[in-house]
């Protein structure tokens, strides 16, 4: 089985985004969720995944509001697949106007 952690920076404040909300969908059903802590992090998101397709949902708007921002995307959703054994670190960077990811180690 596989494992997922994630980590969401703020690129525009230079800071980790603490307390974003993430869920974890397999299909259309959640999966797992939580919410980022001090660092920005959710370090085991989700600790046995199996092969497959999976998606990150990232709730930007609960986050712009707890940091008084205006985000030009309410939502970041990030579709990836699980194609072996191993942990996968999928890391978001916002700003207000846009936003990058990728398969971190």
């Amino acid at each position: 089985m596989s494992s997922l952690s994630t980590h969401v920076l703020d690129t525009a404040l230079g800071r980790p985004a603490q307390g974003v909300p993430v869920r974890l969908y397999d299909g259309d059903a959640v999966r797992a969720s939580g919410t980022t802590d001090d660092d920005g992090r959710i370090a085991q998101l989700e600790p046995e995944l199996a092969p497959g397709a999976y998606r990150l949902w990232f709730d930007v708007t609960a986050y712009a509001e707890s940091t008084g921002q205006d985000f030009f995307f309410p939502e970041v959703s990030v579709t990836f697949t699980v194609a072996d054994e191993r942990h996968y670190h999928v890391p978001l960077l916002l700003s207000p106007f846009a936003f990058s990811t990728y398969r971190g180690s």
